[in-house]
């Protein structure tokens, strides 16, 4: 049946169905999660594996090497990326997309990681540790505060900090609650070697009795009466003052040793730390809430806030909470401001109809546009798919889309109305007419964005929403379109309702007069096409290439690496200078540093930094995003004069899935020695032009390690093993844990060492002490030692995929795209001669860009492919395709001027939205074919129905391309839609009219169409 027939015979269930699909549509919204960024899978995890005493050349060779072995024998795994540093191995495991799509598939991977990971634990070497895998890796922290306290302890800090971790962790939508910057704490106990000879007590025997000490065991039970009792000894040392009372040798005759009589003890923060947070120059304890997968970040930011208001009245007084990133602030103003543009967009297009359709007809396609919306956000809900940037902005992109059917069914009604015909005939008549062609032209626009929905990428997972927004959009957009608008019609539409007469003015009869001229000169119209396409392609060579945009974020970040091996607190103070300097800017509002490690991941999009004592991040918020540049203009080169010695990077965020150096030159091969030389090389490259920024290479500097040589043959006679040599150096300089003290919940390391003056520096290792079991007692380290050297070796050895790989890494200046200084530095660091077995790979921005490119490569014939078959189902005629097909080329004069205009990158949302583009003209160019054909079938002359379908279906064509236009140019402040919608609007302008030229022109080419065939046309 008819749909237009079916809708009218049952009008009130079409009502009805119009009035649930606003309520619907209301609750979607209401319900609809709400991000900054779409949510995607960060399919990495992490492998931690501790071997103490290690360098880093050990690590790699006996820890890191099994481990990746083991690893990569899974087919789910994408890539291997592995870090060896002293005492410690770190492989990050990638797994592929294809298996898993989700959360739940990608547990399922890190399950079979964890088991692989399990077997070869039995194969590590000896003080090796268990391998400890991460797979939450990826949390996102979507809130992100800062505990300060002018005053109070680290340890105070962090008491406040847990107290809330407690509290928040419980509330609805949270899903986890992390610290950073926990500055754990230890009882030091430094014993005085010759005291404790003097009164003799081994020091064995002290390390025993404090071992001893807080240990729970089974005291038993006891029977009374009905009753069983348990026994619970409480023995426990429950004070410093009562540790330091504790007897450690003597009897009542010789008078009793206690451990205050031959030691030092007190509570101390365990040196050196971990990782630093400071937060306006304050010493900070960072609180991370993350959200559960899926949910509502605004909902759970809003709830969290109201938690916190009603802990406020048990926050010590000093102590505050500063937020360092609020993401349901950020999410809830990115989602106001879209929906924000998506009302102007729906605006635009109604006031663009209702001037050149008429009141009535204009109202009657703009309540079809709303019903869409409507629809639209309901689907959404259905299939999980939250309100966020790329969701919100596909709307956007298809709404002058979505008219288009509209616009077709509303103006035949009309037309055919004005020509005496009833309306219920006439709305049945035209949608049995264009049926099947709308449906043919909306699934060609939908196939058209295909690229990104079936992309095998990272990128296509963030921006694959776009396309399933399209889909259920468009496709809602035909149905409503044979049903909901012939029934809207029928309604409101009236034989006296007369649009803007377009068709009889000036405009359409200068447009034919234009028409007729270029199909009796067709020869001189085909030659000057063909120059305006070549003028598109040489104007195309000056478009910069890009990869993502920069984000609107209003913080940007400072990376400061000092000399690898610097010692934390070194790397604090600079910190500390970087902040005063930052603070000093006009625009700048706080300051937020990480040192020794990147801060939570608080956005999508970041990625923290491995930890590095040497490494520090400061965090800029500043008032107005617009300061951002200047700033950071500013900062590069006087940070850079002002601490010469620190490699500093100034950057912004970015959109998308990026971040890192942005210009990689990554040398693979064996020999680790050849790998530094090679990137030196490149950096030198690199050094000599001025635009290339932030130069360094992710092994860092070598680091001098001391070597004492040991005569074996010498501690053999002692009895004496290299373990105790190195059992004894680590005593004196850093502490052997020998118990534990109980505080409360809480467990804390005591930990022996020597006195702070044996420990002082690297002259007192001679007289570090060392029990000789031939001797019977302890005994200076300095009669085993043949002489001591000083040597350089690697603090970082970088392998992917098994094999060492070194990066050579540099930046542009802030605001200035990376293509350019990448193609000046390409070839010179390609002429780097290579030794055989060794290879150079681009990594950084150009790998990102040419593998989201690839992405859309792969999947885009397939949606092309779908798209001609498509049309030539639709005609079942192929010179009818070809016609169609050959209009695309036309938008590439428009698309290269609209980009050097507004000066935009041609980057992959512009790439995505040239894909789009094609669909748009396809559909274009389907109407006017459709219409000459039916006009010839019709028994009208060629010449004539050329002329007249082309007049006829101007307007349409018209209306569609001005409403997609005007529809999109609300994205043009958009910095991640900036250069799609740039590519959008002037392609398809320039493309729609040279499209009402070029189609009826080609069509006639092909047709053997002339003007003298029969009749004078019109």
């Amino acid at each position: 049946m008819n749909p237009a027939e079916y809708t009218l015979r049952n009008a009130v269930i079409a009502w009805v169905v119009t009035v649930l699909l606003l309520i619907g549509g209301y609750l979607a919204y209401e319900r609809l999660g709400r991000f900054e960024d779409p949510e995607f899978v960060i399919r990495q995890a992490v492998i931690v594996t501790a071997y103490p005493g290690a360098s880093p050349a050990q690590v790699a060779e006996e820890v890191t090497d099994l481990i990746e072995g083991a690893v990569q024998q899974m087919q789910e795994v994408e890539e291997v990326i592995s870090v060896s540093r002293a005492g410690e191995s770190l492989v990050k495991v990638e797994a592929k997309l294809a298996f898993s799509h989700s959360q739940a598939e990608l547990d399922q991977v890190w399950d079979k990681l964890r088991s692989k990971v399990s077997s070869v634990s039995r194969s590590l070497p000896p003080g090796a540790a268990q391998p400890v895998v991460n797979g939450d890796f990826g949390d996102v922290f979507a809130l992100f505060y800062a505990v300060t306290g002018d005053g109070y302890t680290p340890r105070q800090l962090y008491d406040y900090a847990d107290f809330l971790r407690r509290e928040l962790v419980l509330v609805p939508g949270v899903a986890k609650v992390a610290l950073l910057g926990e500055r754990p704490e230890a009882i030091f106990v430094e014993i005085s070697r010759a005291r404790a000879a003097q009164l003799g007590v081994p020091l064995e025997k002290v390390h025993a009795t404090l071992r001893a000490q807080n240990v729970i065991s089974p005291a038993g039970n006891v029977l009374a009466g009905d009753l069983r009792l348990q026994i619970n000894p409480d023995a426990t040392v429950e004070s410093v003052d009562a540790l330091k009372h504790l007897v450690v040798a003597g009897d009542s005759s010789s008078g009793l040793v206690r451990l205050l009589d031959i030691a030092d003890i007190r509570r101390e923060y365990l040196t050196p730390p971990a990782a630093l947070v400071r937060h306006e120059g304050q010493p900070a304890i960072g609180l991370g809430v993350s959200n559960v997968l899926g949910g509502n970040v605004v909902e759970m930011g809003d709830a969290v806030k109201r938690r916190l208001a009603g802990l406020e009245n048990q926050r010590p007084v000093g102590m505050e909470l500063s937020a360092i990133s609020i993401q349901s602030d950020s999410v809830r103003a990115a989602v106001d401001g879209f929906v924000a543009n998506l009302v102007a967009a729906v605006a635009i297009v109604v006031v663009v109809l209702l001037f050149f359709m008429g009141v009535r007809s204009g109202l009657i396609i703009g309540a079809i546009l709303v019903l869409t919306v409507a629809g639209t956000l309901i689907a959404m809900l259905m299939d999980g798919i939250a309100m966020q940037r790329i969701s919100l902005g596909a709307l956007i992109i298809a709404l002058g889309m979505l008219v288009d059917n509209a616009i077709v069914v509303t103006d035949g009604i009309l037309v055919r109305m004005q020509r005496g015909e009833a309306a219920l005939a006439a709305a049945t008549a035209v949608v049995k007419a264009t049926v099947w062609p709308l449906l043919g032209g909306t699934v060609v626009g939908i196939l058209a964005f295909s690229a990104i929905g079936l992309s095998p990428t990272d990128m296509g997972e963030y921006a694959g929403s776009l396309f399933w927004v399209i889909l259920y959009s468009m496709m809602l957009s035909w149905l409503f379109a044979i049903t909901l608008t012939p029934l809207f019609c029928v309604a409101l539409l009236k034989v006296n309702d007369q649009p803007v007469p377009v068709r009889d003015g000036r405009v359409m009869t200068a447009y034919r007069r234009l028409l007729r001229k270029a199909l009796a000169y067709r020869r001189s119209s085909g030659a000057l096409l063909v120059a305006l396409l070549a003028a598109g392609v040489v104007a195309f060579g000056f478009v910069p290439p890009g990869f993502m945009p920069d984000s609107a974020r209003p913080q940007f970040v400072i990376d400061l690496y000092l000399p690898q091996g610097t010692d934390i607190d070194a790397t604090a103070r600079v910190v500390a200078e970087v902040e005063r300097k930052v603070k000093t800017k006009p625009g700048v509002s706080r300051v937020t540093s990480f040192i020794g490690r990147g801060g939570l991941r608080f956005m999508l999009t970041y990625s923290p930094e491995d930890p590095n004592p040497a490494y520090g991040q400061v965090l800029v918020d500043v008032e107005r995003f617009e300061d951002i540049a200047g700033l950071i203009a500013a900062l590069q080169p006087e940070l850079g004069l002002t601490f010469p010695h620190v490699d500093v990077k100034v950057w912004k965020f970015m959109l998308g899935r990026g971040g890192g150096k942005k210009i990689e030159a990554a040398f693979r091969g064996p020999d680790p020695q050849v790998l530094r030389r090679l990137a030196d090389e490149a950096k030198a490259v690199m050094a000599k032009d001025p635009e290339a920024l932030a130069i360094q290479d992710d092994w860092r500097q070598q680091v001098p390690v001391v070597a004492p040589r040991f005569s074996v043959e010498a501690a053999q006679r002692a009895g004496v093993l290299p373990s105790d040599i190195a059992g004894a150096l680590e005593y004196n300089y850093v502490g052997q844990q020998i118990g534990v003290y109980r505080e409360r919940e809480k467990l804390i390391p005591i930990v022996a060492r020597a006195p702070a003056a044996e420990r002082e520096g690297v002259e007192d290792l001679r007289s570090v002490q060392v029990f000789s079991p031939t001797a019977g007692r302890f005994v200076p380290v300095e009669q085993f030692i043949e002489g001591t050297e000083t040597r350089w070796e690697n603090a970082i050895i970088r392998r992917e995929n098994r094999f060492p790989m070194i990066k050579a890494q540099c930046d542009p200046p802030a605001g200035q795209l990376s293509a350019p200084l990448f193609e000046r530095l390409r070839p010179q660091i390609e002429a780097i001669a290579l030794p055989p077995g060794y290879a150079l790979e681009w990594h950084g921005e150009h790998k990102a860009s040419t593998e989201a490119n690839e992405g859309l490569a792969t999947a885009a014939p397939y949606g092309f492919v779908a798209m001609v078959l498509a049309v030539i189902v639709m005609f079942n005629a192929f010179r009818q395709t070809a016609v169609i097909w050959l209009t695309v080329p036309l938008a590439v004069l428009g698309v290269a001027i609209g980009l050097l205009l507004f000066q935009a990158p041609f980057e992959f949302m512009a790439i995505l939205g040239f894909l789009s583009l094609t669909g748009m003209l396809i559909k274009n160019a389907i109407v006017l074919v459709d219409q000459i054909d039916t006009e010839i079938r019709d028994g009208k002359p060629r010449h004539e129905a050329v002329l007249d379908a082309s007049a006829s279906r101007a307007r349409p064509v018209f209306l569609g391309a001005a409403t997609t236009v005007l529809g999109v140019a609300p994205l043009l402040v958009d910095p991640f839609f900036r250069s799609m919608a740039v590519t959008i609007m002037f392609g398809l302008i320039f493309a729609t009219l040279l499209t009402l030229v070029v189609v009826p022109l080609l069509y006639a080419t092909f047709f053997g169409i002339h003007a003298d065939e029969a009749g004078h046309g019109a």
